[in-house]
């Protein structure tokens, strides 16, 4: 995934999960691009407090402020990178060398976060961000295609030509 508006909208959508399932926010998804202009950062980065505050009586997304908040605080974030870095996506590919990560798990061996969003979150909390542990990261990475944890079983999983492929500790030992 190379789109930035995608990827800031996954970005969204991961942090608003915290602590909910997943089932929950795909439901709210379509109300979520409403509430914030299709996912636009730009839009998003001057919601005021009084957006804000309708936001919180929305009950097609979640009404956390800390979330809603962290939206707004996010897109700002995110524009600084777009323009530090030309795109969100440069930045977050450079990351992984531009090739997805394919680990090769076998079932039942998916870590929740890894080295690499351990970092990237680090480095993101030190840009602003929020709501972006390395729990949520990680989730992002594999939900942008950053990262492949299929398991060899299951049939998603088809490495693409130039990933990186990351043996599983299990298949090291």
């Amino acid at each position: 995934m190379h789109d930035d508006r995608h990827l800031f909208e996954m970005l969204t959508l991961e942090g608003a999960q915290a602590g909910l399932s997943w089932s929950t926010i795909l439901r709210k998804r379509a109300a979520y691009r409403k509430a914030f202009a299709k996912f636009d950062p730009a839009k998003v980065a001057r919601f005021d407090a009084h957006r804000r505050a309708a936001l919180l009586q929305d009950p097609g997304i979640v009404r956390n402020r800390l979330k809603i908040d962290s939206t707004v605080s996010n897109a700002r974030a995110f524009l600084a990178i777009q323009q530090e870095f030309g795109s969100f996506s440069r930045y977050l590919w450079d990351w992984v060398g531009g090739r997805p990560v394919i680990n090769g798990w076998r079932h039942g061996q998916v870590p929740a976060h890894s080295e690499l969003s351990d970092r990237i979150s680090r480095d993101l909390k030190k840009r602003g961000f929020r709501f972006v542990g390395s729990t949520i990261i990680y989730a992002y990475l594999q939900a942008v295609g950053v990262v492949n944890d299929h398991t060899k079983g299951c049939h998603l999983y088809r490495p693409r030509p130039g990933a990186t492929r990351v043996a599983s500790k299990a298949s090291r030992s």
